[in-house]
């Protein structure tokens, strides 16, 4: 349980508080050892959890930064061709409509084929070996689905 640093959020916060506290608890000015290392272990105690949930925000940030690069580059080596629909559909990339002329190409942009669904799709690798026997559609419902529409070759609107 917490005495000191219960309602900080920030490390900034918890090192202002610290300073404030350790002018009354040291003693030096009026407080105890026993109280100024009570303060310490909890100051070092709450500052590591703080970073802890820094470091796992920033990693989240990345991974999220690193599937939209993935994402932005299947989409422009497969933005070109006619006849397809691109779907985002959570995390993952669906591709449908007369796909089958360009087969080729949409697995050497690192697609796999659904022979259930009849679709293309690209999925995060926390996925891999995660089969669902929903249709389509079906995911659609639960997940939504963005429609990738183009302008010219090298942009895309979402």
């Amino acid at each position: 349980m917490m005495k000191y640093f219960e309602n900080c959020k920030t490390v900034d916060e918890v090192k202002a508080l610290y300073r404030n506290l350790a002018k009354e608890l040291h003693p030096d000015c009026g407080g105890s050892t026993e109280l100024m290392q009570e303060l310490n272990n909890e100051y070092q105690f709450v500052c590591q959890l703080l970073l802890q949930d820094l470091h796992k925000s920033l990693e989240k940030f990345n991974e999220e930064m690193d599937l939209s690069e993935k994402h932005r580059s299947i989409i422009e080596q497969i933005a070109h061709l006619d006849g397809i629909m691109i779907e985002l559909i959570g995390q993952w990339i669906w591709v449908t409509g007369d796909t089958y002329q360009v087969k080729d190409l949409l697995k050497n942009s690192g697609l796999f084929y659904s022979s259930q669904k009849t679709a293309w799709y690209y999925r995060p690798d926390n996925y891999k070996g995660k089969k669902s026997d929903k249709s389509l559609d079906e995911i659609r419902d639960k997940y939504g689905s963005e429609k990738i529409n183009f302008r010219k070759p090298g942009t895309f609107l979402q």
